[in-house]
């Protein structure tokens, strides 16, 4: 394979990226359609999972959706009785919502799910590509953490 440029690099990541995250969640979408959860209701979900109680605030921030917009997911999840709303105990303003014991199963079963996808696709692939793969992911996360975003050619 020719060695490619940086910038010719960064052109074959972004036609692929969207491809293969759409689907993959394209694989995931029987499941959704199963629980009726919308993917945003799921992402809070998952953070509620990995978290535990937040504040409404909080996950309005880390979804970078209004206020308002995270109302109406958490009234649905409510609704649907995957989470609990409640408010904090020495600030009645302050809204805290945490998951249910049907929210906590949802998560389990979509994650469970994800992973076996995961097995799925990634059986056909040598040991080595997927230790490559994940040690290339995991740097990738690091510097999406770390804020870099920034690439020097």
């Amino acid at each position: 394979m020719a060695q490619l440029s940086l910038s010719e690099f960064g052109d074959k990541v972004a036609e692929m990226m969207p491809v293969i995250t759409r689907e993959f969640f394209k694989q995931q979408t029987a499941e959704f359609l199963k629980t009726k959860i919308t993917m945003p209701q799921f992402v809070v979900l998952e953070i509620l999972s990995h978290h535990g109680e937040s504040k409404m605030t909080d996950l309005a921030n880390l979804l970078d959706v209004t206020t308002a917009a995270m109302t109406g997911i958490i009234d649905r999840l409510v609704r649907d009785g995957y989470a609990a709303r409640g408010h904090d105990k020495d600030d009645r303003r302050i809204v805290r919502v945490s998951l249910t014991r049907k929210g906590e199963k949802i998560v389990k079963d979509m994650v469970d799910n994800r992973k076996k996808l995961t097995i799925k696709l990634f059986g056909a692939i040598s040991q080595e590509d997927r230790e490559q793969y994940l040690k290339i992911l995991t740097r990738v996360r690091d510097q999406l953490m770390a804020g870099a975003g920034e690439s020097k050619e």
